[in-house]
């Protein structure tokens, strides 16, 4: 089930705990993208959300920026025909826009800090695994290799 839900004008976003979907319905979305179908955008592949609130004038938007993607640069007129961009009213539609914004760059915080820490685990087990390979060769003694693995393992 879906943590939030946002129907725009040429596509609705549906946000889960691990991935977004982009769904395009209607006819706006029928016309810019034709029968392109949902796209899945893993929440760990996005590297930042970009959102302009809507006015009165104009549509707002939000844009999600992924690995490798290029995403349109321009405003709202651009955001029309970016595949990962959803254009949003004023009112419901753009504040709703707006807590998916800060829920998306919380979990890519998150995701971030559990990537920090297991790369910085595996650091230490590889650091650990080559004093061993001293120790074994004779070049460091069992002393010294004990007093690292515990700076090592923060002990």
């Amino acid at each position: 089930m879906a943590l939030y839900s946002v129907k725009g004008v040429n596509g609705q976003i549906e946000v889960f705990e691990d991935k977004i979907v982009i769904t395009r319905k209607g006819l706006v979305g029928l016309a810019t993208y034709g029968l392109a179908g949902d796209k899945t955008i893993p929440i760990s592949a996005i590297q930042s959300v970009q959102f302009k609130e809507g006015g009165m004038l104009s549509h707002g938007f939000i844009q999600f920026a992924v690995l490798g993607g290029i995403e349109r640069q321009g405003g709202v007129s651009a955001a029309v025909r970016d595949e990962n961009s959803v254009l949003l009213k004023m009112g419901e539609q753009s504040n709703t826009g707006k807590i998916i914004k800060e829920y998306i760059e919380s979990r890519i915080l998150e995701l971030s800090k559990q990537q920090a820490t297991i790369v910085q685990q595996t650091s230490a087990a590889d650091e650990i695994v080559k004093f061993k390979a001293l120790l074994d060769a004779g070049v460091i003694t069992q002393k010294e290799f004990d007093m690292k693995k515990k700076q090592l393992l923060g002990l």
